[in-house]
């Protein structure tokens, strides 16, 4: 090898030396307290076996508790024996199955809206919506806080995007007049989680709106922890502040309350259509299996069918945040079946998690990025299921476990 060539091959990076240099997860591995990718045993309900330790759950999504529910089990059953067990190929060629269409029907009529369209998973369904959506001299503002996959929604777009401070109206409407006064005359978008997955909390939807339309601005909302929780059906943050008609486009997920896997989007036909034609991980995506495509329907008909169901999960969630309030934890801002417990430093998050364990809870450490540096938190979340004795172990091994490590007196 020639000199200069030394010297270029001295220079070079190795594409994987961010790998190699990535010690942080073996470094908390060696300490015993490493929370992420523990193998669940058995059903994901309530009560569950992970690494051969029972736990009670209470790091789950399964706000109705409708995972392991019968009626659900056994609609994604007969579905896979009739169908097989996958499509082959995406919605946009042979994938579109009649289970499909039935499911956009329904939840197009059950969010009182024009048109829906199922995409293969949550996460895609907002990179699929907004990145055709947001064109070249368009713009996002979406809240600080907001899920990743609205972050790389925007990212894959052509359009700007803007950021505001986490549920701050009055920010909003700051980058807004921003916007304008500075010429923006193309498309804005304002993108925002109905519930906030980390921390709990409702986005201010009627002073959102307020703002939207004082500067003719589109309204998107992530209801992937709202639907099935928050309204007097169930049909979200729209309908929990009767603004239905108010929301240009809603996303949400069938991983949460409906027990299943796969996400849509709902508005009016003309943009669902665009939508369908546009959508890159729709048309290059297998559509979801007919058996996650017959849970969602079985799981819709028992959210239309079975109210009780939410109001049970909002007792226990009620239940939850006061014990936790009046033990001294800082539960932040939460209003949801979301309660998170600030601890703040990323490795006491860990060990308080580990304890959990150890003591048959489940939970989920939550740490920067996806919350603000400092404030680290356990997030506990709960259902329509759990029941008293659940959640006083819950409580039991909280109050011991908190006083352990100083978190309360």
């Amino acid at each position: 090898m020639s000199q200069p060539q030394e010297k270029i091959a001295a220079a070079i990076t190795d594409l994987f030396d961010k790998a190699y240099n990535f010690t942080a997860a073996k470094e908390v591995m060696a300490m015993g307290i490493y929370p992420y990718f523990h193998p669940v045993q058995s059903a994901p309900g309530n009560e569950v076996m992970i690494d051969g330790h029972k736990c009670i759950m209470v790091g789950s999504n399964n706000y109705l508790g409708l995972v392991d529910h019968p009626k659900v089990k056994e609609a994604a059953a007969n579905a896979a024996m009739k169908y097989g067990s996958g499509c082959t190929g995406s919605r946009f060629l042979n994938g579109t199955l009649d289970l499909h269409l039935e499911l956009e029907r329904r939840l197009a009529k059950f969010m009182k809206k024009e048109a829906a369209l199922v995409f293969s998973t949550g996460f895609q369904t907002n990179l699929g919506a907004i990145s055709c959506l947001l064109g070249k001299g368009d713009v996002a503002l979406i809240d600080r806080q907001v899920h990743a996959c609205i972050v790389d929604g925007c990212r894959l777009s052509h359009g700007k995007t803007f950021k505001f401070m986490h549920n701050d109206m009055n920010d909003l409407e700051r980058v807004c007049s921003n916007l304008r006064n500075n010429g923006h005359r193309g498309g804005i978008m304002i993108i925002v989680d109905g519930v906030f997955s980390m921390e709990g909390d409702i986005i201010k939807l009627p002073e959102l709106i307020e703002v939207a339309e004082k500067f003719g601005a589109r309204v998107m909302v992530d209801d992937a922890h709202a639907v099935g929780v928050l309204g007097e059906h169930g049909a979200g943050t729209a309908e929990h502040f009767r603004l239905n008609d108010k929301v240009d486009i809603t996303m949400a997920t069938f991983s949460k309350s409906f027990a299943s896997l796969g996400g849509y989007v709902v508005g009016e036909a003309d943009v669902i259509g665009y939508i369908k034609h546009h959508a890159r991980a729709l048309i290059f995506s297998a559509s979801i299996p007919p058996a996650n495509a017959a849970a969602a329907l079985a799981a819709l008909d028992i959210i239309e069918n079975e109210p009780e169901r939410r109001e049970h999960l909002w007792k226990n969630a009620r239940r939850m945040k006061k014990e936790f309030q009046n033990l001294g934890f800082d539960t932040g801002h939460s209003e949801t079946p979301i309660v998170p417990i600030v601890v703040g430093e990323d490795l006491d998050a860990f060990s308080f998690w580990k304890e959990l364990f150890d003591n048959g809870v489940f939970t989920n450490p939550v740490i920067s990025p996806a919350v603000p540096p400092g404030k680290a938190m356990i997030r506990t979340s709960y259902t329509a299921t759990h029941t008293d004795e659940h959640l006083d172990k819950v409580v039991e091994v909280f109050t011991r476990v908190g006083k352990k490590r100083g978190l309360i007196s």
